[in-house]
């Protein structure tokens, strides 16, 4: 009898492992339930994805398409003429298109279409873009939003473009299949081209399906199985439980309870660990804790002195963040009042604390001095030095002093004296007129500013730079004019945008900058900087940030009498 159970106490836990491999089974079993109801909801998509496809067809079998293309071809030349909704009213007065409204509408009653509309979706220029101007909408009374009328536009989900763009060259529906979660509920869409007589494809139909009813089966599905499964799961972990308690569960909880307490006390290592004598893992596993909190007594006293050197640093640079980033303007709009204008900037910097800095302020009711600067290094030192720089640049411009170059001048001095850490720092700095558009601006250094005339595209200005202020005494800044015009906009930045790189070094540079730029250069300045900073965040991946991240935009309206 002794020499069994000495026999069962050196059974190797890989055998206990066993009997858990057997729950393990058991979450097999759920996991091909899981799989299958993925399968099953795809198929179920696919049903009522073909059944928008249908509805479209049956709409364009009875209506004419002519007119869809006559009605889109006026709508076009309304907005050339900015004289969109007259032309809508008379689209909307005449009897075909009331005909037309109706049989769609009729069409998505009696076929149970969530919504069915007419758009086009191409630009003043002929190209696709991603916004949809509506011919006709056959909506739900049941949602809460009005109908669109001939001419209005909303945009298009941005992962539909290319799709898009394929519909409209080759005439042909699309492979893929759309899917949607937006204010209009969760539907599945059909985007069906309508052609002229010349085979051109110049409107698309589009078709969108409730997926209400996918849900409610989706959800009987998961009850269903979740019912099965806690029955079948407690039932297996009920018979597992007496055979794991005996066999693995005792043992362990003397570990468990013996580690508990060294941890209470963190100075008793527990003989009953070396006790524990069950001939398998469990031993071994027992026989390592023993050890390893014989360990750490040795390492205590070095973790907590480190610990407690670490949160020190971490708060006061968390101090430090906060007082930089409270120097910075970041309250938007920073002048409510102020219609001839709209500014925005952010700083993102490579450590807790970085040395780029921006800033803008009035220097009387006329003019405004922007500010885009970034100083040599990183971290604290660079910090410190950014906001000697930016106290001394406002000081001296809000003196009244109304040229750069002259601001940049007594800064510089002032920054050389003393200046044992040999630090610098690149500025742009530029004083506008606000009521005429015209100003002055200094580049120390300093990245290339660019600038979008009314209905164009960002462009680089490029001139010969000034040195960096604080790399010698006695500097003269040179200074050059310039005009802004209605609707004109400048962007500038540090070299963290432009030389931003990623897991294969590859710089982001100007070229992929001006293209974030002009990808919507009408956008507001918050917008255009947030272009950018999506751009560069896609095009760095998850490689590391090396550089602060600081870009400031400006957009220019001009007087009301500009305007």
């Amino acid at each position: 009898m002794d020499k069994e159970k000495k026999a069962r106490r050196k059974v190797s836990i890989s055998v206990k492992s066993g009997v858990a491999l057997f729950i393990l089974g058991f979450l097999i079993i759920v996991t091909s339930c899981i799989i299958g109801y993925l399968r099953y909801t795809a198929v179920i998509e696919l049903m009522y994805n073909d059944k928008g496809y249908e509805i479209g067809n049956t709409v364009l079998a009875e209506i004419n398409t002519d007119k869809l293309v006559e009605y889109a071809d006026r709508i076009k030349e309304a907005q050339r003429n900015n004289n969109v909704e007259a032309v809508s009213q008379e689209i909307m007065a005449e009897p075909e298109y009331s005909q037309i409204l109706d049989t769609i509408s009729r069409v998505r009653r009696t076929m149970n279409a969530n919504y069915i509309y007419v758009a086009d979706q191409t630009e003043l220029n002929g190209d696709v873009g991603l916004t949809l101007t509506y011919l006709f909408d056959a909506d739900n009374p049941d949602d809460a939003y009005p109908m669109f009328v001939p001419g209005d536009q909303s945009k298009m989900n941005p992962a539909f473009l290319e799709d898009s763009k394929m519909i409209y060259s080759t005439g042909n529906r699309s492979d893929n299949y759309f899917y949607s979660h937006s204010a209009f509920g969760y539907n599945t869409s059909a985007i069906i081209p309508v052609k002229d007589s010349s085979g051109k494809v110049r409107v698309i139909l589009g078709v969108e399906l409730t997926m209400q009813t996918l849900n409610n089966a989706r959800m009987q599905y998961i009850v269903f199985v979740s019912v099965a499964g806690v029955i079948a799961t407690v039932l297996f972990v009920c018979l597992s439980l007496i055979y794991v308690r005996k066999k693995i569960v005792s043992p362990i909880k003397t570990i468990k309870q013996e580690n508990a307490a060294f941890i209470g006390s963190e100075t008793n290592p527990s003989d009953k660990l070396g006790k524990i004598k069950t001939g398998d893992e469990i031993e071994e596993v027992a026989q390592s804790i023993y050890k390893m909190q014989n360990d750490i007594i040795g390492y205590i006293t070095n973790i907590t002195k480190i610990t407690a050197e670490k949160e020190r640093i971490s708060a006061e640079l968390n101090v430090a963040t906060q007082i930089q980033a409270d120097m910075l303007p970041s309250i938007f709009p920073p002048f409510p009042g102020r219609k001839e204008f709209d500014i925005y900037a952010t700083m993102t910097p490579a450590k807790e604390v970085g040395g780029d800095f921006y800033d803008f302020f009035l220097i009387d009711d006329d003019h405004i001095a922007m500010v885009m600067a970034d100083v040599s290094g990183k971290g604290v030192p660079a910090a410190l030095f950014m906001v000697i720089a930016k106290t001394l640049i406002k000081n001296h411009a809000q003196l009244g002093e109304y040229s750069p170059a002259k601001v940049l001048m007594q800064t510089n001095d002032q920054l050389c004296e003393g200046n044992e850490a040999e630090l610098f720092v690149t500025v742009w700095l530029a004083i506008l007129q606000i009521s005429t558009g015209k100003g002055l601006a200094a580049n120390a250094g300093h990245e290339h500013p660019t600038i979008r005339r009314k209905d164009g595209k960002y462009e680089l200005i490029e001139y010969r730079h000034s040195p960096a202020v604080a790399t010698m005494e006695g500097i003269r800044f040179k200074e050059h004019e310039f005009e802004l015009h209605p609707g004109d906009s400048l962007f500038v930045y540090t070299d963290g945008v432009a030389e931003a790189t990623d897991s294969k070094n590859e710089l982001f540079g100007t070229e992929r900058m001006l293209a974030a730029l002009n990808k919507d250069p009408d956008a507001k300045p918050k917008e255009i900087l947030t272009n950018v900073k999506k751009a560069v965040d896609e095009f760095v991946g998850d490689a590391p940030q090396f550089d602060d991240i600081t870009m400031l935009g400006f957009s220019y309206y001009g007087t009301e009498n500009d305007v």
